[in-house]
């Protein structure tokens, strides 16, 4: 009963600030005539939607920008936590920090949203998707979210959307810098950055480290006693250099190097405290980019990137059955039958290396037409014996794609746009997909219709086609069909923003593990990956963003989403039920007051309705409804040096986003942070 009225409260809140905001015109307008130039802030261009930068009121492509500013100013330590306040996404971890992290769209899978770092696709070439457990906030710019099938653009992996993150460019003065951090959980954070320009040279780099121990992976209020502890170095760079003619050539470089403590289950499926293992991950992300206005009409970009990641695992030898409440050995042998008593032990060294070549130009053909055309190469490396093989080679995937895309800008009012693409790829068949979308603004009353229409396609991964024992070389691409349409409204000089929209997707040739008789290799054993399941999502997104007065700012977003898994000719696990972990029901709140100059404060509130754990829809392994509270507060104590605080799961609430595995209890840490200007 409590978690229902909590949501009855929530939804009540979240449907009454809705009925105030619908209901404000008078006292908006007196805030607006009372100082025009106060309004409220946002990105002036994307780049995502389109590969080109645009402005964002001209985007017909559903999209949210999260600003580094936005990060810095909450004390949010990690892109996961930022993900978990975007419309349409829900992103969650398996335990405390450096533990697996990922993020859905719209109702589809991890491995559907493709995720890039300085136009590096960092997307595992194993598992699809992108584990964010090591990747931290700092020197990030701004995350730019593209939500719905965006294959056309970017091939696979695009069919929930895109995530696009882009580091700091270094503007102005030179800076230097430096924070220091301490909280819960033994946390201990430090680092430094510098950043700025110098004639046609601009500079960004950090360095931090990150250390927390006594947060147990596996649910500690389960019966878990083992702590588990994080350690991450990072280090983030980009190099500008401006040429002639408005060009422009830029390196950008990420890296990390992290050891993570994790838990996992006894033999018979229980969660097990594991003592002793750990995995360390170390990851270096490069890009090379340049581009340059060749005539008046026709500009080209080239790009070369890579991202190396290492990942070695090791389980421990010793574990603690939370449901028989008995210690288990790292040897089956020696108990069977009775595997409660007892867990596989495992060992393993994988690498892989994703390299992509993209060579794209832009012909302005008139003023309202804007054609872009393309050439991608992409080529994905797995080498490791534990998973495919002891005798086997690297195993190697790779694709050549054109893509091609047309702009049409009539009046500053009406925005089409659309193109194809088609992939060749060297271990199954190639893929054609297309997007068109429209947007009309009607600039005296402030308002955009928008809509789009799109096919995407995701690519087996190497585990699906290659894993000892399991893989499936006859694999096919997933597909999607995928629609939205939207309506945005400003009002009063923009201090009100209003958005709300509809999306349907429709999946078709999902890969799951099942018993596929003949369609398995005998290898198998009659189980493996196979294309066996349809599935269809919708839903509805509502947002707003309010400048009530200078210093108060308030936002939110409200998401639907059904989700449903089709019954198939040959789908063992039936259909008509629910897909796993995705939420009907999300929402968040968040408030933003600046009382003083020198005084922010922040407060977040997050609703995430209840789940199924599996595609089963198991009553047992249901996950309850949750509401978390995190709230910041920064202070300058001079020019140079700032304090802060933050506080997150305020009301200490007890919930999984992941079936079995924890998240923090409350949470304090407190830092300060300086600046200074480099003399040169």
């Amino acid at each position: 009963m409590r978690r229902v009225r909590l949501w009855f409260v929530s939804t009540g809140i979240l449907l009454l600030l809705w009925s105030f905001l619908l209901s404000f015109p008078v006292r908006a307008q007196e805030v607006a005539m009372a100082d025009q130039s106060e309004v409220l802030q946002t990105p002036d261009v994307v780049v995502s939607a389109t590969k080109t930068p645009i402005p964002v009121k001209q985007v017909t492509s559903a999209v949210e920008v999260i600003t580094g500013e936005e990060l810095e100013r909450k004390k949010i330590k990690t892109v996961i936590d930022g993900l978990r306040l975007a419309q349409g996404v829900f992103a969650t971890s398996s335990g405390g920090p450096g533990t697996e992290a990922t993020v859905k769209m719209r109702g589809a899978f991890a491995r559907h949203t493709l995720v890039l770092i300085d136009g590096v696709i960092v997307n595992s070439p194993t598992t699809g998707s992108y584990d964010f457990a090591n990747l931290t906030a700092e020197n990030i710019d701004r995350i730019e979210i593209l939500r719905g099938a965006q294959s056309m653009l970017y091939g696979s992996d695009a069919i929930g959307g895109v995530i696009n993150i882009y580091t700091k460019k270094g503007v102005g003065k030179p800076t230097v810098g430096a924070f220091m951090e301490y909280g819960s959980f033994a946390t201990f954070r430090e680092g430094g950055q510098v950043s700025g320009s110098k004639g046609p040279f601009d500079f960004s780099a950090s360095v931090s480290r990150w250390d927390t121990s006594s947060f147990s992976a596996i649910n500690y209020r389960r019966g878990a006693f083992e702590r588990d502890g994080f350690h991450n170095w990072q280090v983030s760079t980009k190099l500008g250099v401006a040429l002639p003619r408005d060009g422009r050539v830029e390196f950008n470089l990420r890296w990390h190097d992290s050891r993570t403590s994790f838990d996992g289950f006894a033999d018979s499926g229980a969660p097990a405290d594991v003592f002793g293992a750990r995995s360390t991950n170390r990851n270096l992300i490069l890009n090379g980019m340049w581009e340059q206005p060749l005539t008046s009409w026709w500009t080209t970009k080239l790009t070369l990137s890579q991202a190396n990641e290492r990942v070695l695992s090791q389980s421990g030898t010793v574990g603690f059955n939370l449901n028989t409440r008995q210690f288990i050995t790292a040897n089956p042998a020696s108990c069977f039958p009775n595997f409660d008593t007892c867990f596989t032990p495992f060992s393993s060294d994988l690498e892989i290396l994703n390299r992509r070549l993209e060579w794209q130009n832009n012909f302005q053909i008139s003023k309202f037409l804007l054609l872009t055309a393309g050439y991608q190469l992409r080529r994905e490396e797995g080498d490791s014996t534990g998973f495919f093989g002891a005798a086997a080679p690297a195993r190697v995937l790779s694709s050549n794609a054109g893509f091609a895309q047309a702009q049409l800008n009539l009046w500053d009012r009406l925005f089409l746009t659309a193109g194809g693409r088609h992939d060749s790829y060297s271990a199954f068949e190639d893929a054609t997909t297309y997007r068109v979308t429209g947007g009309y603004i009607i600039k005296e009353t402030g308002t955009k219709f928008r809509g789009s229409y799109a096919s995407g396609f995701k690519a087996p991964t190497m585990n699906d086609l290659f894993f000892q024992g399991f893989g499936n070389p006859n694999l096919k691409p997933e597909k999607s069909l995928s629609m939205d349409l939207g309506i945005e409204q400003s009002l009063f000089n923009d201090r009100l923003q209003l958005s709300a929209g509809y999306f349907w997707n429709r999946f078709q040739n999902l890969i799951q593990f099942a018993s596929g008789g003949t369609l398995c290799p005998p290898a198998t054993f009659g189980f493996c990956p196979i294309n066996v399941a349809d599935a269809k999502t919708q839903g509805w997104e509502f947002a707003f963003k309010l400048n009530v007065f200078k210093g108060f700012d308030l936002r939110g977003q409200y998401t639907h989403t059904l989700t449903r898994a089709f019954d198939t000719p040959d789908n063992p696990l039936g259909g008509d039920k629910r897909l796993p972990r995705w939420p009907v029901d999300q929402a968040t709140i968040g408030v933003t007051y600046q009382p003083i100059e020198s005084l922010v404060l922040n407060v977040d509130y997050r609703f995430v309705g209840a789940r199924n754990n599996n595609l089963a829809n198991s009553s047992t392994q249901q996950l309850g409804v949750f509401n978390v509270v995190d709230l910041s507060a920064s202070y300058d104590i001079t020019k140079n040096w700032q304090g802060y605080i933050r506080v997150d799961n305020l009301f200490n609430e007890d919930y999984e986003e992941v079936f079995l595995f924890g998240r923090p209890i409350r949470s304090i840490f407190g830092g300060v942070r300086m600046r200074y200007d480099l003399p040169i």
